[in-house]
């Protein structure tokens, strides 16, 4: 059996498994930015987003495992020259490298849209690392597209 739903504190260890996963990836892509072990979040700082609504995590789950997650904040716009929207912003999608190649990561973008759509969003926004090809190609296939380009000069 398998479903998408709300992270909870049940998950810590899951969600820290695969956030080890994606330390991983950046890391081989990007050693000047990214430390080779260390934890994004404390289980705290994990408890506080998961309870919190603005700042929703979804997990999917095959057979009582939690095999990917999605993390997402609702971002409100409304300054200056910029027309007011609420946008979905994914912070993060992680399937676990066991399970890639399986469409968890469709079915978690699916229910992320379906989610964004219900809370009137605008639009979905993410950041990628152009050193994660799979990502890029990934978002590039759930129709996503450049919004805007970040660039960078190392020193």
């Amino acid at each position: 059996m398998e479903l998408i739903r709300k992270a909870s504190s049940q998950d810590l260890a899951a969600v820290n498994r695969l956030l080890e996963q994606v330390l991983r990836i950046h890391h081989n892509g990007r050693p000047d930015l990214f430390r080779g072990e260390g934890k994004k979040y404390t289980d705290a700082a994990l408890e506080a987003i998961f309870a919190n609504p603005e700042t929703p995590v979804f997990v999917y789950e095959r057979d009582s495992e939690v095999l990917g997650y999605a993390f997402c904040a609702l971002t409100f716009q409304n300054s200056g020259s910029l027309q007011p929207l609420t946008s979905l912003y994914i912070d993060d999608i992680c399937v676990d490298e066991k399970a890639r190649g399986q469409g968890i990561g469709t079915k978690l973008f699916g229910h992320v849209r379906k989610f964004a759509r219900e809370q009137g969003c605008h639009n979905i926004t993410l950041h990628v690392w152009e050193c994660n090809h799979p990502a890029l190609k990934f978002y590039e296939a759930m129709g996503m597209q450049p919004q805007f380009t970040s660039m960078e000069i190392i020193l």
